[in-house]
């Protein structure tokens, strides 16, 4: 989970590399979570999620009006869920309110109410069961849309995954899958 997030930021880092550049711009997140924000695994994919950005260069600063000069070029708006997952929609409303550049999610609740909630604003996943089933994206290959991020796993991929194994160990007979 903790590559998934660090991809994640890689994915989304293209959403506002621009504007970074221009002085004085900071580029503001949105990250909403279902989770509580004193999870131990929500703290540890925010640590993950903030060490990825921090290896592209990006820097969640914690006084925009002093960010820039101290060399810190984002602000992160964190919305937590703490459980209540239809407190979603109204927290993903929130943050196209306050405009930010791109909004990261996980988990399907979360993604539709994002996706609800904007049509404009990129919305990363930073992980999804099956993304084209649900209707956030048209497929894997086209996505179309706001929507682009990370896929667990996919009908349309089993095949391909078990040409790869067959590749790699061509003497493999059997194979299980959880």
């Amino acid at each position: 989970i903790f590559v998934g997030l660090a991809l994640s930021a890689m994915l989304f880092a293209p959403c506002f590399s621009a504007s970074a550049q221009q002085p004085g711009k900071v580029s503001r997140i949105g990250c909403l979570l279902p989770n509580a924000s004193s999870d131990p695994t929500t703290e540890s994919r925010l640590d993950g999620f903030r060490k990825g950005l921090r290896d592209l260069g990006y820097n969640e600063g914690k006084n925009i009006a002093i960010e820039y000069r101290e060399g810190k070029n984002i602000a992160i708006e964190y919305r937590f869920a703490e459980g209540k997952l239809d407190q979603l929609p109204r927290l993903a409303e929130e943050l196209v309110r306050l405009k930010v550049d791109v909004i990261v999610t996980g988990g399907n609740e979360a993604i539709r109410a994002s996706k609800k909630a904007t049509s404009t604003i990129p919305i990363v996943m930073a992980f999804s069961g099956d993304p084209v089933g649900t209707g956030f994206v048209a497929s894997l290959a086209r996505p179309g849309g706001n929507i682009t991020g990370l896929t667990s796993i996919s009908q349309e991929l089993v095949g391909k995954r078990l040409e790869i194994l067959k590749d790699a160990v061509p003497q493999v007979l059997h194979v299980a899958m959880f």
